[in-house]
């Protein structure tokens, strides 16, 4: 066990102080220490991978509410988004472009919700809507995935590969998104 210890410290210390040497000399050493030197030099220098995670909670305050009625609350409205009796919190708000992933929770106690992810066109613009249903048109939102109904207390993860631009979040259970369920996301 000693002797494998030492060997692999020397090895450690052989592999660290060959860094500072050239290619050409780092091929004349042992197969193995050449092979396990290039393993080393080339991990070092890649960039990290690292994508971005959001934290998103659906919620409601537990009222009974109608929900074939439109609250009015949706996008592009002046209604005060802060009186909602649903919405989505999301933290960050501002992400950097390339892989996201939406880590969401239904808080709710009793009720089910899902979130898609959008393009939204800025504030004051609507979502395509459909009034009978009391939803949005989820063929005409180029929504880029969701995380589907959610049972209260569940989780889901939707990963997305995205561009700079504005995002909404939205839940598109009929009548949670006129009643304050969505939310955006900026990606710089």
């Amino acid at each position: 066990m000693t002797e494998l210890k030492t060997r692999s410290q020397h090895l450690g210390t052989d592999l660290l102080s060959t860094h500072r040497h050239s290619a050409k000399e780092i091929v004349m050493l042992k197969p193995v220490k050449a092979l396990a030197t290039l393993a080393l030099l080339t991990h070092l220098s890649l960039p990290a991978m690292a994508g971005a995670t959001v934290n998103v909670k659906l919620w409601d305050n537990g009222e009974t509410l109608d929900m074939s009625k439109n609250m009015g609350m949706v996008p592009g409205t002046t209604m005060d988004i802060a009186k909602a009796p649903m919405g989505i919190k999301a933290q960050p708000v501002v992400v950097p472009q390339g892989k996201v992933v939406f880590k969401v929770t239904n808080s709710s106690k009793a009720v089910i919700h899902e979130m898609l992810l959008a393009p939204y066109a800025g504030t004051g613009k609507s979502l395509p809507y459909i009034d009978k249903e009391n939803r949005a048109d989820e063929e005409n939102t180029h929504d880029l995935g969701e995380v589907s109904e959610l049972d209260p207390g569940k989780t889901g993860e939707l990963t997305v590969d995205m561009k700079p631009g504005t995002y909404i979040l939205f839940c598109n259970v009929p009548g949670h998104l006129g009643a304050g369920m969505w939310t955006t996301i900026t990606v710089k």
